[in-house]
């Protein structure tokens, strides 16, 4: 006997998700970021680094859809190929720190023990620590790369997977199907790879949803505070923090990446949520 989250895996997954109104209003959400993205040399009239003082804080118009910042560069143009930077390194970070927490934590569910003992230990050392300012001391040694942003949300991130892993690998381990298999002389990694890999895939799949809008935040955090990548590249934090100066003059130079980072977590939450309905048969 599963779990109730791989239970909810081999239900018509897809047409309840499709039926559940936050998660339509996710999928829409992160699908217009995700298009913006994707076509960015098309969407994207005017080059991003491209200077104009003569046409600085420049409100929406026809010739620059959003407006131009302090710089006279189109807003339009640098939302979309922010979207490509906010969505591919947060993928990307969730992608590291899944691999490496939900390894540790199924290895931590299946040998118990001291196993057990030290990666949880460890892993409560970095939850005892606030996100930010872990965030901020790791950036604060590396620098403000990219990579290095990458790096330091992993290390914030990757403790929450090893605790998702490990209880769901504390829900499977013990059931018919695995004692079965190692009954008839499977060995570990057999049992990790066949059986309570797949049985723990479903909370992951929902903490890796909630987590891209976490990331996406915290990198904007980051990068407002200066602790990101530099000017001019177009990042949704870095334009957010530039544009703060201007508020009395020319708000929409900070609301509107402003309000990209809202609707990107929010599609993330609002899908994450939903999955979390859909995924969980008790719900």
């Amino acid at each position: 006997m599963t779990d109730s989250y791989s239970e909810g895996l081999r239900r018509p997954t897809w047409r309840r998700l499709v039926t559940h109104t936050s998660g339509i209003i996710g999928l829409i959400l992160i699908f217009f970021v995700a298009m913006g993205a994707l076509l960015a040399p098309v969407l994207a009239v005017h080059d991003t680094s491209t200077q104009n003082l003569g046409n600085a804080l420049k409100a929406p118009s026809a010739e620059h859809f959003f407006g131009t910042d302090e710089l006279g560069r189109d807003i339009f143009s640098r939302i979309l190929y922010g979207a490509r930077i906010s969505l591919f390194y947060s993928i990307f970070t969730v992608l590291i720190s899944v691999g490496i927490g939900g390894a540790l934590g199924i290895i931590s569910a299946y040998y118990g023990g001291w196993v057990d003992e030290v990666i949880m230990r460890v892993t409560d050392i970095f939850l005892a620590f606030p996100g930010i300012l872990l965030a901020v001391a790791i950036v604060g040694v590396l620098g403000g790369e990219l990579r290095n942003i990458v790096i330091a949300n992993s290390f914030y991130i990757a403790p929450g997977f090893v605790r998702v892993a490990r209880g769901a690998g504390l829900s499977v381990k013990n059931n018919e199907y695995v004692e079965a298999a190692r009954s008839l002389g499977a060995n570990a990694g057999s049992i990790i790879v066949k059986h309570i890999v797949p049985n723990c895939l479903s909370p992951i799949l929902v903490q890796s949803t909630l987590r891209l809008g976490t990331v996406i935040l915290l990198t904007a955090g980051l990068s407002f505070l200066g602790l990101g990548p530099k000017p001019p590249t177009a990042e949704w934090g870095l334009m957010l923090g530039t544009g703060r100066a201007y508020l009395r003059v020319a708000a929409h130079v900070s609301l509107i990446p402003g309000g990209a980072i809202m609707i990107a977590v929010l599609g993330f939450n609002l899908l994450g949520d939903a999955l979390r309905d859909v995924l969980d048969p008790q719900q």
